[in-house]
């Protein structure tokens, strides 16, 4: 049982490590598309926190936003994340849909309020507002 808790413990201690090189190469990208794509996912996770945190979201929403992050989180994955560019390809289409989800069910304020990052990204994922669709 130590044994089993050891490789865990490891693996774990690999996993940070790993993240936290992740995040200072991407602090070195250069300003661009690749520098943006780079601060996707975590913005994404800052995003599902506070809208899992807000009382205009619908249950069914926080439920599907939980899910995704859980799903980021998890480390098993369609695509394995050391795979160069297309890793994290996964996570990003799963989070995009959770979102894509919420837009539906949450006013468009409180989703463009919740997120950290670039504005003109999630105004991309989510699609013109209802007012400019018609």
């Amino acid at each position: 049982m130590t044994t089993w808790l050891t490789w865990l413990g490891i693996a774990v201690g690999v996993v940070l490590l790993s993240w936290a090189v992740l995040v200072v190469l991407a602090r070195t990208l250069p300003p661009g598309t690749a520098r943006e794509l780079a601060r996707f996912l975590p913005a994404c996770a800052t995003a599902v926190r506070r809208l899992r945190q807000h009382p205009a979201v619908p249950g069914r929403a926080k439920v599907a936003l939980l899910l995704a992050g859980l799903w980021v989180l998890s480390p098993i994955d369609l695509i394995p994340e050391f795979l160069p560019v297309i890793g994290p390809l996964d996570d990003v289409v799963v989070v995009a849909l959770a979102l894509r989800y919420a837009a539906r069910r949450v006013p468009r304020e409180v989703l463009l309020a919740a997120w950290p990052g670039d504005r003109r990204i999630i105004e991309r994922l989510l699609g013109p507002a209802a007012a400019d669709a018609s």
